[in-house]
């Protein structure tokens, strides 16, 4: 059963922010910049309204195990690049391999249903 929601401006609002960014922002990068247009906004509001887009399936939680979890609204499935040093991460442009599913669920006698692949190291920016 679909949960429905209601309309909310703050929350089409940080979809808008979400969309227009390939950051992958933390929920604080998102309340620094939403602050000024909404006077009452609080970072619980913030999680709350991330969680109904991360439901509605507008929004993606990013966690790579660090102590803030990231934000995408490119919900396509894709593959990232995160740097060691500065912490960015960036989309791996490059096909999605649905064949390492099923390898996987062969080699392992498993049913993949899917996978998510990081690649790690240092972004041109941190490399000069």
């Amino acid at each position: 059963m679909e949960t429905r929601y209601k309309k909310s401006r703050q929350r089409e609002k940080m979809l808008e922010l979400l969309r227009a960014t390939e950051s992958h922002p933390s929920a604080d990068w998102i309340y620094e910049r939403l602050k000024k247009d909404f006077k009452n906004l609080s970072m619980g509001t913030v999680y709350r309204n991330l969680g109904i887009l991360i439901d509605q399936g507008f929004v993606r939680k990013i966690d790579f195990g660090s102590t803030f979890d990231r934000f995408d609204a490119n919900v396509t499935r894709h593959y990232h690049f995160v740097c060691e040093k500065c912490g960015a991460i960036s989309d791996v442009e490059m096909p999605f391999d649905d064949a390492l599913n099923r390898k996987a669920g062969r080699v392992g006698n498993f049913e993949v249903r899917s996978h998510r692949i990081e690649f790690f190291g240092v972004c041109r920016k941190c490399g000069k």
